[in-house]
């Protein structure tokens, strides 16, 4: 796994890569720049996994390299003094948000969620990032219906009908996506709040009515899982 660490304060820059590579030990490569335009260009001609990233760069918010980390393959932890805008973060699909001065401890707890891809805790989300041809964007979680895995990446349905492409798998948006998404299928998750009902017919067919009126499959392996979901055990 390789993680990319933007942080312009020196000693802090020089400390994060020390205890990183110490809690990683053989699981991660770490490499550091100081500022945006490094980053940027970094995460153009190498291939990250994750990102550990300050809000303050010498001036430069980094929100903008933010929004594009999480439109991207690879999850972000901040690392930042700006507690105030932890939510914020959060809002905008980070894995974890670390509060300056931090401790090892702290700091080793978010690199395992980092390490882990974020494990089996459900995110705090409320925006999702995606890509279009003038750049980044983002589009509210609550507008989602589905989200179908496309190879490598995954297809965002909304439900106004558009559809939008997220360089995430399934695997990885899992981990940063509110507790209102669900697996249904092994290629779909589902949310929720969409769901109208739960539909049987015969030879253990499943289906799922959503608020739009379209249906989506239900796997047998998560048929169990949906009806609790639902409240129908």
């Amino acid at each position: 796994m390789r993680i990319l660490i933007v942080e312009d304060e020196p000693l802090v820059r020089q400390r994060l890569l020390r205890l990183c590579s110490e809690l990683a030990g053989a699981r991660a490569r770490f490499d550091a720049v100081a500022d945006l335009e490094s980053a940027g260009d970094r995460l153009q001609r190498s291939v990250y996994d994750g990102l550990l990233l300050d809000l303050n760069l010498g001036g430069d918010d980094g929100f903008e390299l933010l929004r594009r980390a999480v439109a991207g393959r690879y999850q972000c932890v901040v690392v930042s003094a700006h507690r105030d805008r932890a939510l914020q973060a959060f809002e905008h699909g980070v894995l974890d948000f670390v509060p300056k001065p931090f401790s090892r401890e702290r700091l080793g707890q978010a690199l395992e969620r980092l390490l882990d891809n974020g494990g089996s805790r459900p995110g705090r989300a409320r925006y999702l990032g995606v890509w279009r041809a003038q750049g980044t964007a983002t589009v509210e979680l609550a507008d989602v219906l589905w989200i179908r895995a496309d190879g490598d990446y995954s297809q965002v349905r909304m439900r106004d009908g558009r559809s939008e492409l997220h360089d995430k798998s399934l695997a990885g948006l899992g981990s940063v996506l509110p507790g209102d998404f669900v697996r249904c299928h092994r290629s779909y998750l589902v949310n929720l709040q969409h769901v109208r009902m739960l539909h049987a017919g015969s030879g253990s067919r499943y289906w799922l009515v959503l608020s739009d009126g379209s249906e989506l499959a239900v796997g047998r392996a998560h048929v169990a899982a949906i009806r609790g979901e639902l409240g129908m055990e």
